[in-house]
């Protein structure tokens, strides 16, 4: 079975990869059939031949999550597609917090309605 996976290149805590094109029983660094381009993961930088990756997909090549998601989100260009998170990371403690304030706001809108109604059944 052919595989289109990532070859991890440079150095230590700094990968660059290769998408390629290799047999599914030889190493991850083995010489692969065919380099389709390159990812630099901390720039988000890409460069890949998407019109041979996939020509290479409907000849059968099975591609890793990870280079699916790269094929999906690659421009016509090869470059990559990328849109950063505007969703905005918390700690437990912080999402517990805001989860309780939500909760307080919550009830005393409640009890605001309730006063409400009471005064307009008066």
């Amino acid at each position: 079975m052919v595989k289109i996976k990532l070859k991890r290149m440079g150095y230590k805590k700094n990968p660059l990869y290769r998408i390629i094109v290799i047999n599914a029983t030889t190493k991850r660094d083995g010489a692969p059939i065919q380099q389709l381009g390159h990812y630099n993961p901390k720039t988000k930088e890409m460069k890949l031949d998407k019109k041979a990756a996939l020509d290479w997909i409907s000849k059968g090549a099975q591609p890793t999550e990870t280079v699916k998601y790269l094929i999906n989100n690659a421009t016509e260009e090869g470059t990559l597609n990328y849109k950063p998170s505007t969703k905005e990371k918390l700690s437990k403690k912080a999402m517990a917090k805001a989860a309780a304030e939500k909760e307080a706001a919550e009830k005393a809108a409640a009890e605001a309605a309730a006063v409400a109604e009471a005064a307009k059944a008066e």
